[in-house]
């Protein structure tokens, strides 16, 4: 083995060994292992945390899922062995009794395929979900506020540019959105990496120690499930009914909101979701990038609403 570190303006490409099977890919040079394993995961079924894959770094370091593909110590060949068995293996399938008891009552004796988000497979992982993720509660939960669900990368922080500074790559108007939304919604950072990144990020971006609002918790990866759509084929989202299942006294499905750059992460609640504007090449975009102060508008437009059921957020910029 021979370490190669990967200079700063070139790209990663490796493969994967599993089954027989080769997987190839080229990564960005600040992708983490848990980036490379989110994207094996949709094309393997193996979850990321079943997955074994026969990569050292150099240096080693503390949090493997956190460490960058940039000082992965390269084969000759570039290619690495994965184990793992895939979800649907694992999977017990609840029996057609049980998968009747996951559905709404007015859906148990519909005809015809049903929507991804209530599909009793899709219901079973959620369920599954429920019990596996680990919620750790920074700040308790105010009684009749509305529910504010937000991604990091692309829509609070450009992940991808090179800046000196984290608050250089923070979207514009990111303190000001979140002072004006707190007062009537709480807010949960939702991110598709690991716990240990997410924290480190909401610290260097000011976002923890802000004085003029609170954020009630984070979910990571954990928290969301694998699914295969008929549109998107197999992907991972993010099912709000985790969220809801911990805090069924504050928040559903009638009064929370759920921002994404990406809309398939909104497979399991739709009407949930409002997909932002992706905030890349923070560089040419700070100085005119204003996407946060039209959805704080609203927001603040949509707070005393009863219920968002009948909303359509794709029409926000009119509303």
């Amino acid at each position: 083995l021979l370490s190669l570190h990967i200079p700063m303006d070139e790209s990663l490409p490796l493969q994967i060994k599993w089954r027989g099977n080769l997987y190839s890919f080229t990564c960005n040079k600040d992708d983490t292992l848990l980036s490379l394993k989110l994207k094996l995961e949709e094309e393997t079924h193996v979850l990321v945390d079943k997955q074994k894959i026969t990569m050292r770094f150099n240096p080693k370091p503390e949090s493997p899922n956190d460490a960058p593909l940039s000082t992965v110590v390269m084969p000759k060949n570039k290619t690495f062995m994965m184990v793992g068995t895939p979800e649907e293996d694992l999977f017990v399938a609840p029996s057609e009794e049980e998968q009747l008891k996951l559905l709404p009552v007015e859906l148990q004796r519909a005809e015809g395929p049903l929507a991804d988000q209530y599909r009793p497979v899709n219901l079973a992982k959620v369920e599954s979900r429920k019990k596996s993720f680990k919620l750790k509660i920074l700040n308790e939960p105010r009684p009749g506020k509305k529910l504010l669900v937000l991604d990091i990368d692309y829509t609070l922080f450009d992940h991808r540019s090179a800046a000196e500074r984290p608050a250089e790559l923070m979207r514009p108007y990111l303190h000001e959105f979140l002072t004006a939304v707190y007062e009537h919604y709480d807010i949960i950072i939702w991110s598709a990496t690991s716990m240990k990144w997410i924290e480190l990020k909401m610290t260097q971006l000011g976002v923890m120690s802000h004085p003029d609002y609170k954020i009630v918790c984070f979910f990571d990866y954990s928290a969301m499930i694998t699914l295969k759509s008929d549109h998107y084929g197999v992907v991972n989202v993010k099912p709000l009914p985790v969220v809801w299942h911990f805090f069924p006294e504050n928040y559903d499905e009638h009064t929370t909101i759920m921002f994404d750059d990406i809309r398939r992460n909104f497979l399991m609640n739709p009407q949930n979701g409002l997909r932002i504007a992706p905030f890349k090449n923070a560089a040419q975009l700070r100085d005119t990038d204003k996407e946060l102060l039209g959805l704080r508008d609203y927001l603040l437009k949509i707070a005393p609403l009863d219920s968002f059921s009948l909303l359509d957020h794709k029409k926000w910029k009119k509303y």
